[in-house]
């Protein structure tokens, strides 16, 4: 085995039989390429990357690549997940090398760790236009052997390019902070969706759940209908396609084609965290069932199968089983009739009810099979049935089971069963709102187990964080979007169990991240001022698959600002929205977080401070104006009476009146005469 054996990412521990002599990241691997004279082939990916698999397939497991590999350069193998900064400085190198990137990721760089090539995945044999693998690492000894200097100058232009501060940008106050931008923003994003099948663009097609959770503060703000009833008609068409796992909960990362139906099978917590909260406040806002149900069965499903047994949250699960991608989740008629079997008794059209409700053929969708999909709605299949749709879900309902069950028996995906603090706090503030929302006992529960989890696994020193956690090890130094998705989760938290100590946590990690990400110029970096030196100090503000670490945590900051009226939470914000203020509007799809901080900062905050017992029925009622509808600028905080300590500012000075449970609704903490009944507190929050 190679010298990934002792890593504990599973990604890294996929190739640690590889004869590739594969190095972890780190400064043996260099000091090695500097005394060989060697150039670095570095390659980027993750666990259920289904080229990467691919490409391991074909050139990494092969000896007579592998030999080549080993001969003419040092090799780094990098788990993109547990190091974004590495994954984010040389994917913006192959970017501006090939106008595209993706992972793998492959790039060849000098012995300082300066780049000077680079791409994606490269075949065994040429195809598609592009050279073989060997091929192309004859091509970079070549050049590195014979035209050095044209490497140095290469190298020195792409490192000038990433060193480019990308944060000079925006103005210095907020006169581009206004309505009018956000409703541009807005326009702009909605231009650009797909009428027909919603979503954005073409294919592959992405969820993009932070766009839309955007346009729905956007309808919230405006009472736009049109932002409404696209992201409605979006979460609508993605629900019905085979992107979502019709019968076990959870959707894929992408979908191949523009309509939602052949997916991209692996599934990643952090798609999942977002697309669940995404789809409970479309239900609070529509009160559609439907959309509450896919809510339930993502929490359900990760509750079930992503989640670690001291409550900790898995990352991610392959696209392929067997070597064959997608082989786990399809499905045809005849193994559709097997697993059905046992229903004969007590529902004889099960199968038929099968095919026609999931869109099932003899020939199949996918590669001969089925995959399970809504091709009409449930009504419309009711009615071809001749049943009502009362009886159609409910025959859905034990039809899932037994296929879940027969899934069973399967050989299952891989499972990435690192615990990463950043997409776990995704998924905690997920869980939090819905167990708040919804009152459910079972969803709080777990959200408390996976916060004391977080709390006592990934701080270290108090107030700083690690990034990941596996077999009872954490370890790497916490990024930027480490704290900011945290401080989320926790503020969910408190939220939902007016507990202190997780508001605490919060504090403690805003002002940790002010103290060692902060820019002198504004904004953040999304590395610590203590962290590895590399080439670059990276400070990355688009969104990528999950929201960027200068946008969220000035969400956050803004949040922290109304609860305790420290001006530094909302400057520091400020910064951030400022340097954004004229491109935000420009490419809203780049900084859809950004703009969600912005909204909060524009909309300004509710804020709302209870005082008495909660397990009154006028109190469980006041809680529930407060939690049920969709506000997304609104904070609430807690205690049980004015004697009993509190170290948050919203709450002090505030009193207990007549014995029964007070509300104070504020802005700016300011507040307006208290109330004690759940519709004087619904009037009060519509006026302010």
């Amino acid at each position: 085995m190679n010298r990934l054996k002792d890593e504990s990412s599973p990604y890294l521990l996929q190739h640690a039989d590889n004869p590739v002599d594969w190095h972890p990241w780190g400064d043996t691997a260099f000091q090695l390429a500097r005394e060989n004279d060697k150039p670095v082939l570095l390659s980027i990916g993750y666990s259920a990357c289904h080229w990467c698999h691919v490409m391991e397939h074909e050139s990494f497991e092969d000896a007579a690549t592998a030999a080549m590999m080993n001969a003419l350069f040092v090799n780094i193998k990098v788990d993109r997940e547990e190091r974004p900064d590495v994954d984010d400085i040389y994917m913006g190198a192959v970017q501006a090398l090939a106008g595209q990137g993706g992972w793998p990721l492959t790039a060849f760089l000098l012995p300082d760790g300066r780049p000077f090539y680079g791409g994606t995945y490269y075949p065994k044999t040429p195809r598609y236009g592009m050279p073989s693998f060997t091929q192309l690492m004859h091509a970079i000894n070549d050049a590195y052997r014979n035209r050095r200097e044209q490497l140095e100058q290469q190298a020195e232009n792409l490192h000038q390019s990433l060193r480019r501060d990308v944060i000079s940008i925006g103005r210095a106050d907020d006169s581009g902070l206004t309505p009018n931008m956000l409703d541009t923003a807005a326009d702009k994003l909605m231009q650009s969706m797909d009428r027909e099948n919603g979503g954005f663009g073409t294919q592959p097609k992405f969820p993009n759940p932070i766009s839309l959770e955007f346009l729905l503060r956007h309808y919230a703000r405006t009472g736009d209908p049109e932002a409404l009833r696209l992201v409605v008609f979006t979460l609508r068409k993605m629900a019905a396609g085979g992107i979502y796992d019709q019968i076990g909960g959870g959707f894929a990362r992408y979908s191949v084609d523009a309509h939602w139906l052949v997916p991209h099978f692996e599934k990643m917590l952090c798609d999942n965290a977002q697309l669940c909260r995404l789809y409970l406040h479309a239900w609070q806002i529509t009160r559609d069932q439907t959309f509450r149900n896919i809510a339930e069965d993502i929490l359900d499903y990760i509750l079930r199968e992503m989640t670690a047994a001291d409550g900790g949250f898995y990352s991610a699960t392959d696209a392929d089983s067997e070597g064959v991608e997608g082989k786990f989740f399809v499905w045809t008629i005849d193994e559709a009739h097997e697993a059905l079997s046992p229903l004969q008794a007590s529902l004889p059209r099960a199968l038929e009810i099968c095919i026609e409700a999931y869109g099932m053929s003899a020939r199949g969708n996918f590669e001969g099979a089925n995959i399970l999909h809504l091709p009409r709605p449930l009504r419309e299949t009711a009615a071809e049935l001749g049943m009502s749709l009362a009886e159609l879900e409910a025959a859905l309902e034990q039809i899932k089971a037994r296929l879940v069950a027969a899934r069973g028996d399967r050989v299952p995906p891989g499972l990435d069963d690192k615990i990463l603090c950043s997409w776990n706090g995704l998924m905690l503030a997920s869980l939090a709102e819905a167990a708040r929302v919804w009152g459910r006992a079972d969803y709080l529960a777990a959200a408390r187990r996976a916060g004391d989890f977080l709390l006592r696994h990934m701080l270290r020193e108090g107030d700083r964080l690690w990034r990941t956690h596996k077999a009872g090890c954490s370890k790497l130094n916490g990024y930027l979007e480490d704290y900011a998705n945290l401080i989320d989760a926790l503020q969910e938290l408190y939220q939902a169990t007016f507990d202190e100590r997780y508001f605490a946590g919060c504090l403690r990690l805003a002002d940790a991240a002010l103290q060692h990400f902060r820019a002198a110029d504004g904004g953040f970096y999304d590395t610590s001022d203590d962290h590895e030196a590399l080439i670059v100090r990276p400070r990355n503000l688009q969104d990528n698959v999950t929201p960027s670490g200068n946008g969220m945590l000035a969400t956050q900051l803004l949040r922290l600002a109304a609860y305790t009226g420290e001006a530094r939470y909302a400057d520091a914000a400020r910064e951030v929205l400022r340097k954004l203020s004229d491109v935000m509007p420009q490419v809203p799809q780049a900084f859809a977080q950004s703009l969600i901080a912005a909204d909060s900062l524009v909309a300004g905050f509710a804020e709302v401070a209870l005082v008495g017992e909660l397990d009154s029925t006028e109190s469980r009622a006041i809680l529930s104006t407060l939690r049920q509808p969709y506000r997304p600028n609104i904070i609430a905080a807690h205690r049980p009476d004015d004697a009993a300590p509190t170290a948050i500012p919203l709450l002090q000075g505030r009193k207990l009146l007549h014995e029964r449970t007070t509300v104070y609704v504020c802005r700016d903490f300011a507040c307006r005469l208290p109330v004690q009944t759940a519709s004087d507190t619904a009037e009060l929050l519509a006026e302010i």
